[in-house]
């Protein structure tokens, strides 16, 4: 099953600066079509950022649903942590101290705040599960079939979108599994890794404080490894969605359709981490912890952070499908390839077959 990509990924870059300027309806905003066979070039991730907004504007209500019914709640739930045992991330964070000190690290206080937090992400991420297998991941597949309909110049609709998930989910949720245990892998492979190397450097008779050095040169490497990794698994969450493929088969296909477009991705992610960073630090400084004032700012200030995440997430979730369609624009353009719209197809089969 093979996504549709007739069209092609600039919806608001070569329009006509005439009507921007008059301020045109976006109601009748039109989807530009591939006319050239030889001019067609990748998108960058800067024009990713302003095609992600002319697809927002375009069909501001169907994301503006997504976004206050599956993506808040999820959003609420992890800038509060109110799933998250204090007790579990002490132990964890204990333990990461203790085998840090074995392997000759000295527990500075960046070694202990950096086991902390990876600590605190570990139990975050086992105990919030549930939701991230049911909202956060439809949430995901909305939002790729929101913006396969504004490719196909047509509106969101639930009932459709509640037809094809029905048929689409199980290959979803198995290439969220895969997801979760090459994440995990990762994970495993740093720590395995980091201790290695500082034992290696301790049996060598250096001191615990030069130590470090080399553990950060590891943590850095680390850092681009994930950082690739999480691009692949996002493109393979939207080609399961798109294309008949899920698990390991979509991790390859993501795998091989960004290839020559990794430094892309990696701006995205770099701009998507730093934002939900900046958001979760005010979190967590103006909201968790009360360092000033009476907390009667709590009120405003909580709602309005967890909406900030939340676009945020959207738009990262819709950055990464736009991503996805540059990128397979690109290969079938140069292929001179055409493929019909695959949920389109989904939903027309179980209309067939509800007769």
């Amino acid at each position: 099953m093979n996504v549709s990509s007739g069209l092609s990924p600039r919806l608001g870059l070569n329009r006509d600066k005439h009507d921007e300027e008059e301020g045109k309806d976006f109601e009748n905003l039109e989807l530009e079509t591939v006319v050239s066979d030889y001019h067609f070039y990748s998108m960058s991730a800067l024009d990713i950022l302003r095609e992600t907004v002319w697809i927002l504007r375009y069909n501001s209500t169907g994301f503006m649903a997504i976004l206050a019914v599956l993506i808040c709640p999820v959003s609420a739930v992890l800038l509060s942590n109110v799933l998250v045992n204090q007790s579990l991330v002490k132990t964890l964070t204990f333990r990461l101290l203790l085998v840090a000190k074995s392997s000759g690290l000295a527990l500075k206080p960046f070694v202990r705040q950096s086991s902390q937090k990876l600590s605190g992400m570990v139990i975050s991420a086992i105990l919030c599960f549930p939701l991230f297998i049911t909202l956060s991941l439809l949430s995901k597949a909305a939002v790729v079939y929101s913006v396969d309909c504004t490719y196909s110049r047509k509106r969101f609709d639930s009932l459709k979108f509640y037809v094809i998930i029905r048929k689409i989910w199980k290959r979803i949720v198995f290439t969220y599994l895969w997801v979760c245990a090459l994440l995990s892998s990762c994970l495993t492979l740093f720590i395995v890794l980091l201790v290695f190397v500082s034992c290696v450097f301790f049996l060598m008779g250096f001191p615990s404080d030069l130590i470090l050095y080399p553990a950060m040169v590891v943590g850095l490497i680390f850092s681009i490894i994930i950082a690739n990794a999480i691009i692949i698994c996002n493109i393979a969450i939207v080609i399961s969605v798109l294309e008949d493929v899920s698990g390991p088969q979509a991790l390859l296909r993501s795998s091989s359709l960004i290839k020559g477009q990794t430094q892309v991705g990696l701006l995205i992610f770099l701009g998507s981490t730093i934002g939900m960073a900046f958001v979760e630090g005010l979190f967590e400084h103006r909201v968790t912890t009360l360092s000033y004032g009476d907390g009667s700012s709590r009120i405003w200030e909580g709602p309005l952070l967890v909406l900030m995440y939340s676009f945020l997430v959207l738009i990262d979730s819709m950055m990464s499908t736009v991503f996805y369609f540059s990128c397979k624009s690109y290969r079938m353009e140069t292929a001179n390839v055409e493929k019909e719209p695959v949920l389109e197809a989904l939903t027309i089969e179980s209309a067939s077959e509800g007769q």
